[in-house]
């Protein structure tokens, strides 16, 4: 028990029966004296106890910077989660420390979520013989999902997914969110009723979210939507923005909450409408759009309007950094040359994108030309960060049969430009990994894996990305405290039941 870091204090019954105070305060003593619970026996930095008011320190076997590893790191955090102490060396006066037994790395961004449709999660995988099952199918099934659940039923199934989100290392989610009204189509009193749930699920689940009300106007290209997409429309700019204006109040009540903006696609909403939005809204907050998802998306868009959807973005909007383009699928030479010269962020959803056929997006191309991109789980079919970053790199090793889909220290590469440009399509940018004055959001990897305890710090990065899975994560912070430590999170017994009463009451399962 003592390799798991857990203390046996031992006491006769007839102490316990006859000296029950006595045992209740010895146990409480050596609670105070000890550091919290780590996988591997504590160090013997502690110092002097905590509760002076200061914050804490934690001290990790290494911590990823952007210039590379901090080894050993100590990272101090005051009450309000934020890192006053950044250093290899120990504080230099007293302080309680929690010794932990593990390696450091940026929280990752979630970039794109559709939170209701984890309800569905692996319920569209059976394939009649003799039909064709794609995107197109598939999003029949998600319509049926959408039109099941109510307020409270979506912040439960939003709860979930945002739990295992930190379980599995992202501490902050953008919500792409199209579900706005009732079952009957209609405006609920609050309008950004459905978001505040999502914002309340996050705020239960521990993650950080920037809300992003989508505007969805249309049932495709030129065509009026389908009553099967009631719950999703604003008929209008105006009524998106009323829609945007009560996100942007719901947001206030809540902490570590964002605001993005966003037209759900160019498929879904009037051409001339997608600019007046984009130049109407507001100047500062990021931007996000799906573009060129599927094949038959881009063939049905030139059929509309003589260009190919990204054609028509570059030609008609301002593309920068502010500009969150999700998928990209299909785009030719033309399009990914300026697309890269834009600055803006593709948001990539391997396996979602895996999941639903989308095809590849021509990344070693993308890259080499500078371009660049962040990860999101979309419909939350995977939901590993690490995954998703061996999908990016794998399907270009086989469609080029070569290995090097990046130069240099892949794995540095693909964690850092993750995470940073993540950072920037939740509208929080940072200039590196860790610093002080930003909060700590770390996912904690267990050093004393068996393949991490005895690899050099040259080779321990490319060994996490490309061996890891949620097993070897010994926990999350966020804002300076666990919210996930040995896969325990924080609030797991009342989400998890909270979820499984809707799984239930739904009944799609």
């Amino acid at each position: 028990m003592n390799n798991f870091g857990i203390e046996v204090v031992r006491f006769s019954n007839e102490e316990v029966v006859n000296q029950t105070q006595e045992v209740l305060g010895k146990i409480s003593k050596r609670l105070k004296e000890r550091v919290s619970p780590s996988p591997l026996p504590l160090s013997q930095e502690r110092g002097v106890p905590e509760g002076r008011g200061e914050g804490k320190f934690f001290r990790f076997n290494a911590l990823l910077q952007s210039s590379g590893w901090l080894s050993p790191a100590y990272v101090g955090v005051d009450q309000s989660g934020h890192i006053f102490y950044l250093s290899s060396q120990p504080p230099p006066t007293p302080a309680a420390i929690e010794a932990v037994n593990g390696i450091a790395l940026p929280g990752f961004q979630n970039a794109h979520s559709h939170a209701f449709q984890y309800a569905m999660a692996g319920l569209a995988e059976s394939h009649p013989a003799g039909t064709d099952d794609d995107f197109w199918t598939w999003r029949e099934e998600m319509y049926k999902c959408a039109l099941l659940v109510n307020p409270e039923q979506v912040q439960a199934i939003a709860a979930m997914l945002y739990a295992e989100m930190v379980r599995h290392g992202y501490t902050h989610v953008a919500e792409f969110h199209y579900l706005h009204h009732d079952k009957d189509g209609k405006p609920y009193a609050n309008l950004a009723e459905m978001g505040e749930r999502m914002v309340e699920a996050a705020s239960v689940a521990g993650i950080k979210i920037t809300l992003i009300p989508v505007f969805y106007q249309k049932g495709g290209f030129g065509l009026e939507p389908q009553p099967r997409q009631k719950r999703f429309i604003s008929k209008t700019i105006d009524d998106y923005f009323h829609l945007l204006d009560d996100s942007a109040a719901a947001i206030k009540n809540f902490q570590h909450a964002w605001l993005g903006f966003s037209v759900h696609s160019l498929r879904a909403v009037d051409l001339n409408d997608i600019i007046k939005t984009y130049q109407q809204g507001p100047p500062t907050i990021p931007f996000h759009l799906h573009v060129a998802e599927q094949k038959k998306e881009v063939d049905d868009c030139q059929t509309f309007c003589n260009k190919r959807p990204m054609q028509w973005v570059l030609d008609n909007l301002p593309v920068s950094e502010r500009f969150n383009l999700v998928h990209s699928t299909h785009l030719n030479d033309d399009e990914l040359k300026r697309l890269a010269a834009s600055e803006a962020n593709v948001v990539l959803c391997p396996s979602t994108e895996g999941n639903l056929g989308d095809g590849i997006f021509r990344m070693k191309e993308y890259v080499n030309m500078g371009g660049h991109w962040c990860i999101g789980t979309d419909s939350h079919i995977g939901l590993n960060p690490f995954e998703e970053l061996r999908m990016i790199d794998y399907r270009q090793r086989l469609i080029t049969n070569k290995r090097n889909t990046v130069s240099g220290n892949a794995a540095h590469y693909f964690i850092s430009e993750s995470i940073m440009r993540g950072r920037l399509a939740m509208g929080c940018n940072t200039s590196g990994h860790f610093e002080v004055g930003q909060p700590f959001d770390a996912l904690i990897i267990n050093a004393g894996s068996h393949l991490f305890a005895d690899t050099s710090m040259e080779n321990l990065l490319p060994t996490i990305l490309y061996t890891s899975d949620s097993s070897r994560n010994l926990g999350t912070i966020i804002n300076g405290k666990w919210v996930v430590k040995n896969q325990h999170h924080q609030n797991g017994h009342a989400i998890k039941t909270a979820f499984s009463k809707v799984m239930k009451e739904l009944k799609n399962r």
